[in-house]
């Protein structure tokens, strides 16, 4: 024998010895699937008693659910956070799960649409993850049994019902074995990452001011990654607050580049975008700002929210706007910063139409425009931090209303950048954020006069999606204009739009993003079709979740009826809003330019509620058609003529004998 043998042939036996008493080394094939015997039942301790609506203990109780009898069945007294489930003694990994829905109701299959099968390893269900959801209608009077995607094992397993649904379920049954399996697959609701929160006794986030202690799960990467942290979370918003979804505000407990976003920090949010039916708008804008290269753009993506064990549908994940590294990155400061140089910076200040709402906030002096401090927060600012920075605002706005205003030295550009100002309103202008200067955020560095303007934000209300101003297309004034602007701001952009030199500025920015190809239609409706790809499978739980699609929420001015209908409503809008900004902006000379290129010398004019033909020298016909493709004039003409039409954008035809066509553009006022 070779003098190692004996050592090797020991060294083989110790191994498969250790092979055979390893639970983790035998794989899950090889393991007996087996259904999990209902030893020890939890769940809601109240039941109802239909007969007379009353409280029960004794009735259609949780035991019920597990009674291998489909004629009986749990009700639970409460309306939400209601569950029932199984303590199983010692971690088993769920392989299937069976379940049945109510046995006597006509609508009962549809009672458990979007509920969630979950496991966990704390009795509390803090840590708990989603097993299965239910996004078929089941079968009345038949056990519908359907495999589980999970490789963890768990001690805790339950079913918990959608809101307002009493958790009406006839018979629930769990298969798997004992294990504590591993962390290598999780179930993610759709492509998009799953957000699973729980709060501490699954207590209902009521408050936008107090943070309630809680557990994340971040499932992502086709299942295959789980990120978790403590949190806190409280509501945000303020319209939108009043809205059946809610949007929440997160604080973890750890700092980290959450989903590989670019700032690594605690602080987050979770905009609903209840009013919004493609789900995309304000993703939409943050592309634009990227296009348009403003200095930070918050990051964003859209992901499924699951809280306290009920499915709360598609929300964007996004930076919460603050000051620090990889979001507003001006000088950070403390309360002892009192005194030149470090008390000139930094700043973030949003002009706010809620700002009264705040605890720091002042009102210009000039113009009354609320403005709200958002840095320093307000448990750290300075007294001293906080008059600077309002007498500062305040020699702004003198500059500007100044008569010497336009003075390049000594007026309004000595505080406000013309650069990043002109790309927020571009920002908002192409997608008619009607809301753009409703809130309007901007940051002052230390050690130097000026405020910058960004980033954007909020953008529910862009893209053709609100009933004061649709269609936006056929307004002659910008958005700003027709829509909702803190008065004391509309009157600060419509001084800057007072300078020639300031508007001749904004031509050329936005002419050499047109000609570059940055801001033309095709890539802008790309975008749109992306997200629309990506937001295929969770839009269907969404509006499954939320029935709106064919209600008017908050300011929708159309009912369009489908998600599809919504998406093409968006890219509608952008087809017909670089024409509207073309004409604005006189971009290639698009509308009342006499002498258009042609067979005759007929000169098309914009007037007031009407297009003019003139100098026609030869018989022709014209066409008039709107930004819907509606034809509203047809005519033969065959001298100088004015055609009345409603205020809009208009493509107008000329067409000689020989059926030479000739085009032009016109903006009617």
């Amino acid at each position: 024998m070779h003098p190692c043998g004996g050592a090797f042939l020991m060294l083989l036996l110790l191994l498969f010895a250790e092979m055979a008493f390893s639970p983790f080394l035998v794989p899950a094939s090889a393991q007996t699937e087996e259904k999990i015997p209902a030893t020890t039942i939890i769940g809601t301790g109240t039941s109802i008693d239909f007969d007379g609506g009353s409280p029960s203990t004794t009735v259609n109780t949780i035991a019920d659910a597990f009674d291998d009898d489909l004629g009986t069945f749990f009700a639970a007294y409460e309306r939400r956070c209601t569950w029932v489930g199984l303590d199983l003694g010692t971690a088993h990994v769920i392989t299937k799960i069976a379940f049945a829905p109510h046995p006597f109701f006509e609508d009962g299959p549809a009672h458990l649409l979007l509920g969630i099968f979950e496991g966990a390893n704390d009795p509390d269900f803090m840590d708990a993850v989603p097993l299965l959801m239910i996004t078929e209608m089941p079968v009345q009077d038949t056990m519908t049994v359907q495999d589980v995607v999970c490789s963890k094992g768990f001690r805790y397993v339950r079913f918990v019902a959608p809101s307002d649904k009493r958790c009406l379920i006839a018979e629930i049954a769990f298969y798997g074995y004992e294990g504590a399996g591993d962390n290598s697959l999780f179930l993610q609701l759709t492509n998009l990452p799953t957000v699973v929160i729980h709060t501490e006794d699954n207590e209902d986030i009521t408050s936008k001011d107090y943070y309630l202690n809680g557990y994340v799960s971040i499932i992502h990467d086709d299942g295959k990654s789980l990120f978790a942290d403590g949190l806190g979370i409280r509501g945000r918003g303020h319209s939108s607050w009043t809205f059946p979804k809610k949007s929440y505000r997160i604080k973890l407990f750890n700092k980290v580049n959450l989903l590989g976003f670019p700032a690594r920090e605690r602080n987050w949010t979770l905009v609903a975008n209840y009013g919004d039916k493609t789900l995309m708008r304000n993703l939409l804008a943050f592309d634009l700002s990227r296009r348009l290269e403003m200095a930070y753009t918050a990051a964003g993506m859209p992901v499924d929210v699951v809280l306290n064990g009920e499915y709360q549908g598609t929300y964007n994940l996004c930076d919460q706007l603050e000051v620090a590294p990889g979001r507003v990155e001006v000088q950070e400061m403390t309360v002892d910063d009192v005194a030149p140089p470090n008390l000139t910076g930094g700043y973030l200040l949003e002009v706010d139409a809620y700002a009264e709402d705040e605890l720091n906030w002042f009102a210009s002096t000039l113009t009354n425009t609320p403005v709200r401090i958002r840095y320093p927060k307000d448990d750290e600012i300075a007294s001293e931090q906080y008059h600077y920075i309002w007498n500062h605002y305040n020699e702004m706005e003198e500059a500007l209303f100044a008569s010497d205003y336009e003075n390049p030295l000594d007026g309004y550009r000595k505080y406000i950048d013309l650069e990043s100002f002109i790309r927020h309103f571009l920002v908002g202008e192409i997608s008619g954020n009607t809301d753009t200067y409703w809130s309007v955020y901007m940051y002052k560095e230390r050690g130097d006069d000026i405020f910058r303007f960004g980033p954007v934000w909020d953008f529910d209300l862009a893209f053709e999606n609100d009933h004061r101003t649709y269609p936006l297309n056929e307004h002659f004034r910008w958005a700003y204009q027709v829509g909702s602007t803190v008065p004391g701001f509309h009157a600060f952009v419509t001084r800057l739009f007072s300078d020639e030199s300031f508007v001749e500025r904004v031509k050329e920015i936005y002419a050499g993003y047109r000609e570059s190809g940055v801001l033309t239609e095709e890539p802008l409706l790309q975008v749109v079709d992306h997200y629309a790809e990506v937001l295929h499978q969770s839009q269907q739980l969404n509006f499954m979740r939320w029935d709106i699609m064919d209600k008017r929420v908050h300011l929708n001015p159309v009912v369009h009826g489908s998600y599809e209908a919504e998406v093409d409503n968006v890219k509608r809008y952008i087809s017909e809003r670089f024409d509207w900004m073309d004409y604005k902006l006189n971009h290639d000379q698009i509308s009342g330019t006499p002498g258009f290129s042609g067979f005759s010398s007929v000169e098309i004019y914009a007037r007031q509620n009407a297009i003019s033909f003139r100098r026609v020298s030869e018989p022709a016909t014209i066409a008039i058609v709107d930004v819907m493709g509606r034809v509203v004039v047809s005519k033969y003409i065959s001298d100088d003529e004015t055609v009345a039409v409603s205020r809009g954008l208009y493509f107008v035809s000329v067409t000689d004998r020989k059926g030479n066509r000739h085009h032009a553009k016109c903006m009617v006022p």
